[in-house]
């Protein structure tokens, strides 16, 4: 079995006390069944604390209670008291893991980095993009996934970072040529042969078909969606100055299709994971302030949020604001060039 890992993968480093968020913020963590049980036969005051915080829920299983927004496990020097008194071995599946990520299709596994974590951010969005080393290693399965369509999405995602990183164009044009060669993939995996995709004509044809809107659409779209920070529900209502298209936005397209773009093997639908890729860059730049910061906080609000990530997939059919035309105007006009 092959194991893929990004060139910033094993650079990674908890900062701890240092970060400007923390995981032990805002969410309830979901505690594996086998770790649960062990935290409850604890002795001592913090067997007894962890009883008193952990609740059984219908939808997550059993989760750690947030207390005055945070982790009651969570200390004033930053660090977690199961961590300080237990070891980390004692963190429960989530914590241990955390911001890592892991993509296990059977025969071969991509690990990454969560943009949500702030120092996984920073690696993610100022790292040079190289391409992910590989290791064999004994063991693994027979996928259950369409070879045909795995072999087609890996092709297409390795010419698709190729247009990511060609910097003959600018950003918004590197943007718009990304979501035509995801319907171009999108008509392949349907059986179906697309035209040659060119660049010129594409860009062409692009400028043609682009509206005049405003960011005004998407913003109402994301408030209505659950708002986890105070700080986002500030910053949907009142965006900062849009952020300059610097070349780390490259490297932020390029995070989200090597997170995304392969999962399509599970529905056929490339299209609906394409076109939330261009929201977040959209959305990532209009909300302005610090990139890596409001990366981090998007990422924090939609992507760990299972409801948040359905209910944008859903809407990309649906939401009168994410047309074609729309976005591509946002592209496509005369400030975002």
């Amino acid at each position: 079995m092959q194991i893929y890992t990004p060139s910033y993968y094993q650079d990674f480093c908890c900062i701890a006390s240092q970060c400007p968020d923390s995981c032990c913020k805002e969410w309830e963590v979901q505690i594996d069944n086998e770790t649960a049980a062990y935290y409850r036969s604890l002795t001592g005051p913090l067997g007894d604390k962890l009883r008193a915080v952990l609740s059984d829920t219908p939808d997550w299983g059993t989760v750690m209670r947030i207390e005055n927004g945070r982790c009651p496990m969570w200390q004033k020097d930053g660090l977690c008291r199961i961590q300080t008194e237990l070891g980390h071995e004692a963190l429960c599946k989530t914590c241990r893991e955390f911001p890592r990520l892991t993509h296990d299709y059977g025969d071969f596994v991509e690990y990454g980095l969560e943009l949500s974590c702030p120092e996984a951010a920073r690696l993610i969005l100022t790292s040079a993009p190289l391409p992910y080393s590989s290791q064999e290693i004994p063991g693994g399965e027979s996928p259950d996934y369409d070879r045909a369509a795995m072999v087609l999405l890996l092709k297409s995602r390795k010419t698709v970072l190729s247009i990511i990183d060609d910097a003959a164009y600018s950003v918004p044009e590197m943007l718009v040529l990304f979501y035509y060669y995801v319907h171009q993939t999108q008509a392949l995996l349907d059986g179906e042969t697309p035209p040659e995709f060119s660049p010129a004509a594409i860009l062409k044809s692009a400028r043609q078909i682009a509206a005049p809107t405003d960011f005004q659409g998407i913003l109402d779209f994301y408030a209505e969606l659950e708002i986890l920070t105070p700080e986002w529900k500030t910053r949907l209502k009142n965006p900062l100055s849009p952020a300059t298209w610097s070349d780390a936005f490259r490297n932020l397209a390029r995070y989200f299709v090597e997170r995304y773009w392969l999962q399509a093997v599970s529905d056929y639908d490339l299209v609906s994971r394409g076109k939330i890729i261009l929201l977040s860059c959209l959305m990532i730049h209009h909300l302005g302030g610090d990139l890596i910061a409001t990366a981090q906080l998007y990422s924090k609000e939609i992507e760990n949020s299972g409801e948040n990530l359905n209910a944008l997939l859903d809407a990309t059919y649906t939401c009168p604001a994410f047309t074609d035309d729309k976005l591509l105007g946002l592209l496509l006009s005369a400030s975002a060039i």
